[in-house]
């Protein structure tokens, strides 16, 4: 089997990790890290046993695929390079900042027929595959993700850095248009937002509530879900599910509560779970998800099949972000007309700038014409 040659491309933590993963991995050869921090790249090249770069461009007539692990700002640029020389990617999430550059990316993939796969990693781990087993088209889902504040990527708010993984998630159960999105959101910080939280609505019937955090003082992966047929709670953290289906019964509409006596309500108040509403906990065994992801990577270049998460994917999940993310920006914290607005509660403007003038341009000095503000 002709070895996979790969480079990582970009060699901070995320990147370390995949190109731990690439240099164990069978029938790889890991080319080089490429990192303009001499410290990063020179690390994680000794631990690997491979070359430490600062450029990634002499390298792309020598390489089969690359893993882009670099600021989220650079997404674009980096992968547009490689999939216009044919080389495979996989992008770390989310897979570009805005919504047109993810476009660009899936259609140079589908121009050169590379690979292009985004690194959203929990679909990977066995108590989220338990959720799309036994409960299949689900109704609503509620999801938490929540942490400390990690100093690392900070040039994106919360809902790309954190909530995108339970985007993605939605996404791939709900399987249907996006029909409503409400959402509000507060920087605590800087400059983005550091706790988000988001309705969705879906055509098909399901909604969504998520919440996210990067500033909290517990560490929370928690997704709960209801299908027709059963619940499932998901702590992504623990790889474990607690899942309940209902007795037909139930299901049937056949259990009158009000129609109960005296007795059965004595009875059911202490049998009602294990008649009616059966639980069962599921644990599943410690896996490598990034091991998972990067495996799926090698796979899907060798057998020319789409990966798990495809580009089409990441690229769904920042549509969806983008409106989440102006829901935030427009969100009035008050009913006054001049009122408090956006993740920074800053004032809310009292004129609407229109399409042809910026922000400045309003407030600008009377003084100056609107011909010479013009944008």
């Amino acid at each position: 089997m002709k070895q996979l040659r790969v480079a990582v491309i970009g060699a901070g933590r995320l990147g370390g990790f995949h190109a731990q993963k690439l240099a164990a991995a069978d029938g790889v050869e890991l080319v080089a890290v490429v990192d303009p921090l001499p410290a990063n790249r020179n690390r994680v090249a000794a631990e690997c046993g491979t070359r430490p770069l600062t450029d990634h461009r002499p390298l792309l007539d020598q390489l089969d695929a690359a893993v882009i692990a670099a600021p989220t700002q650079l997404h674009r640029r980096l992968a547009l390079e490689c999939l216009g020389a044919g080389i495979h990617v996989l992008v770390e999430k989310p897979i570009c900042p805005t919504l047109a550059e993810a476009d660009e990316l899936v259609d140079a993939a589908r121009r050169t027929g590379a690979v292009l796969q985004v690194g959203h990693v929990e679909r990977f781990n066995p108590a989220f595959a338990a959720a799309t087993t036994h409960a299949p088209n689900p109704k609503y889902i509620e999801a938490v993700r929540a942490g400390g504040f990690t100093f690392r990527s900070t040039d994106v708010g919360v809902v790309l850095d954190l909530m995108i993984h339970d985007l993605d998630l939605v996404l791939s159960m709900a399987r249907s248009p996006v029909r409503r999105v409400d959402a509000l959101g507060l920087s605590v910080l800087g400059g983005h937002e550091d706790v988000a939280n988001a309705r969705i609505e879906f055509a098909g019937g399901c909604v969504a509530t998520l919440s996210a955090s990067r500033v909290s003082y517990e560490p929370a992966r928690r997704m709960h879900v209801w299908s027709p047929r059963a619940f499932v709670g998901i702590d992504f953290a623990a790889r474990t599910a607690t899942l309940v289906r209902p007795s037909e019964t139930l299901l049937r509409r056949q259990f009158d509560v009000e129609s109960l006596s005296a007795e059965q309500v004595e009875h059911y108040l202490k049998h009602l779970p294990a008649e009616h509403l059966p639980r069962e906990e599921l644990t599943f065994e410690a896996v490598d998800a990034l091991a998972l992801e990067v495996q799926d990577f090698i796979e899907s270049i060798r057998a020319a099949r789409s990966p798990r998460v495809t580009g089409e994917a990441g690229r769904d999940a920042i549509a969806l972000a983008e409106q989440i993310l102006a829901r935030i920006h427009t969100h009035a914290w008050d009913d006054a007309p001049d009122g408090l607005i956006g993740p920074l509660a800053t004032p809310r403007p009292r004129v609407i700038p229109a399409p042809h003038f910026d922000v400045a341009s309003v407030e600008s000095p009377p003084e100056q014409t609107p011909a010479k503000r013009a944008v």
